[in-house]
């Protein structure tokens, strides 16, 4: 206020030279307050403002290159202001993104996770070490799915260690469609799939073993395989057509298991039927010759096996004549 007050005082000086000075005097003291103006709203406190927000970006950019698209922006009642200004709007990131983004960089987390299932997964390792029962196969197609949508290009690690629907004992413990459903939800993935047997891998377990890529299927040296008829669960007092109904799917499930697993060995489905007969035990060789695995997971083991003579050979050099009939 006391800058408009100087004018006034300024008139009152009868001399044309003080009048001059005084005029002087009074535009640089207008001047002194405007700058003085200037810095006080200067101070004036703003809200705290995300430079990389990409609303405020995305606005900033729009208003530098025409700003007569923000001045006459249309005011639409079923649309929020500025919104017409984005090709496709997008406020804040979606959850899958903010997940990535914190949580996430490269496929590694930034901080441990808390467990170890936990850490073989962040490795890109589904885990399957029991029986194939409900929960082991929610979880199991919960991992397979969450690790598609991370990365669709890098491969799925499967270790398996499983007796399958079945407990070591042989007594059912699961339906056949557990294992599957694991299969399904294997062929659905878009990432090549190794599977490893570290254990053992009995009946649907056998199946998952061999459904893994082509040259990706793997066993231990130890491990053991093996592939049986489907058992029929525990009836207790159902009637006796109940007891036929399930005989029925029982069958169905056999010959389902059969069909894929000679797809996945490349033995006809008449030699998978015929040694399914009985329990069919592979070891590690066995399993690779039937067509369930393709390497052998042994160091060296290549090496030490192409240096070993085949029987024949062994005979020649031992001196053993082969007699016919023998």
């Amino acid at each position: 206020m006391s800058c408009f007050l100087q004018a006034p005082v300024a008139h009152t000086f009868l001399s044309s030279a003080s009048s001059c000075r005084t005029v002087r005097r009074t535009k640089a003291l207008n001047l002194r307050c405007g700058a003085l103006g200037a810095k006080n709203a200067a101070k004036i406190p703003m809200p705290p403002i995300n430079p990389k927000d990409p609303f405020l970006s995305k606005l900033a950019s729009v208003a530098s290159s025409s700003p007569e698209a923000v001045l006459n922006s249309s005011a639409n009642p079923d649309t929020p202001p500025f919104l017409d200004l984005f090709e496709s709007p997008k406020l804040m990131a979606t959850p899958a993104q903010v997940e990535r983004s914190v949580s996430y960089n490269e496929h590694r987390p930034r901080s441990p996770p808390p467990d170890l299932p936990s850490l073989l997964l962040n490795g890109r390792i589904v885990y399957i070490g029991m029986p194939l029962v409900p929960a082991v196969t929610e979880l199991v197609v919960a991992e397979l799915m969450y690790l598609q949508w991370m990365d669709p290009k890098q491969p799925i690690y499967l270790y398996i260690n499983s007796t399958g629907t079945t407990r070591d004992d042989g007594e059912t413990v699961g339906m056949e469609t557990e294992g599957f459903a694991i299969y399904d939800a294997l062929m659905q993935l878009q990432n090549e799939i190794h599977t490893v047997a570290v254990g053992a891998a009995i009946g649907q377990a056998c199946l998952l073993l061999s459904a893994g890529t082509k040259g990706k299927r793997f066993m231990m040296p130890h491990a053991k395989a093996m592939i049986q008829q489907p058992r029929v669960p525990s009836s207790g007092l159902m009637p006796a057509s109940d007891v036929l109904i399930r005989a029925k799917e029982v069958v169905i499930n056999r010959d389902t298991l059969v069909e894929l697993l000679a797809k996945h060995t490349g033995n006809s489905i008449e030699a998978v039927a015929e040694v399914m007969r009985r329990p069919f035990y592979m070891d590690a060789n066995r399993a690779k010759e039937f067509g369930v695995i393709d390497k052998i997971l042994w160091r060296g083991q290549e090496k030490v096996m192409a240096e070993v003579a085949s029987p024949e050979e062994w005979d020649k050099n031992a001196g053993i004549k082969v007699m016919d009939g023998f």
